[in-house]
């Protein structure tokens, strides 16, 4: 580097040296922008830039609204997807719990309308009524899995578990939630692919750059 080099390349080289010499180890939450300003000089748009710089590199993982940290060396490897069909639990806690993580996640549900693809899979026409949760699964705190469920409010719009998360049967599997209508959950039908990361989902899951995803049809 030389004094011809922009600054925010010397600000990147800089942090690059700490995170490859281990000083500055995986996980480690790195400065703000503001710290950056404050100890280099420059703009919003230096730090920024910096940041980009290590983010392109795979070194740093920024993370919305938390900041930058430097990223592990490791893959994550938690993946939960079993049908357990006389649990009472959640499947994504007991797998977590399994490969030694704590596995917990945020949900919203409203009411929506059966797309023609969503109808085809429940077997109930397009445009009927259905209970629309959105989930992110997580591991030890960190985003892991994403989901979209869709049940239709006939079957369930006049019980208990109309809402997934709510009442008393909340955090418990579809299988166990069925089963309080009398109902048997048989194996689940599985469709599996791998594609990139859409940029809401990469933003959801911390993924900076994005990058491949398992994307899971379940019916």
């Amino acid at each position: 580097m030389t004094a011809e080099t922009p600054l925010y390349l010397r600000v990147a080289e800089e942090l690059r040296a700490l995170i490859e010499s281990g000083q500055l180890p995986p996980g480690t939450r790195l400065p703000s922008v503001a710290e950056l300003i404050q100890q280099y000089g420059g703009s919003n748009s230096v730090a920024s830039r910096a940041y980009k710089v290590l983010v392109d590199d795979g070194l740093v993982v920024s993370r919305h609204g938390a900041g930058h940290y430097v990223r592990g060396t490791d893959t994550p490897e938690l993946l939960v997807r079993q049908h357990r069909r006389r649990s009472e639990d959640s499947p994504f806690a007991q797998g977590a719990a399994e490969q030694g993580a704590v596995g917990t996640w945020r949900h919203e549900s409203t009411t929506d309308r059966a797309s023609a693809e969503v109808g085809a899979r429940l077997g109930v026409e397009a445009g009927t009524a259905v209970m629309h949760t959105s989930y992110v699964y997580l591991a030890d705190d960190a985003p892991v899995q994403l989901a979209e469920s869709y049940e239709p409010l006939a079957l369930t719009g006049q019980s208990l578990i109309a809402l997934p998360e709510v009442g008393p049967y909340a955090g418990v599997g579809v299988a166990a939630r069925m089963r309080v209508l009398g109902i048997e959950v048989g194996g689940p039908v599985e469709r599996v692919r791998a594609r990139q990361a859409t940029r809401q989902e990469a933003q959801a899951l911390g993924m900076t750059p994005p990058g491949p995803v398992l994307a899971i049809e379940r019916t």
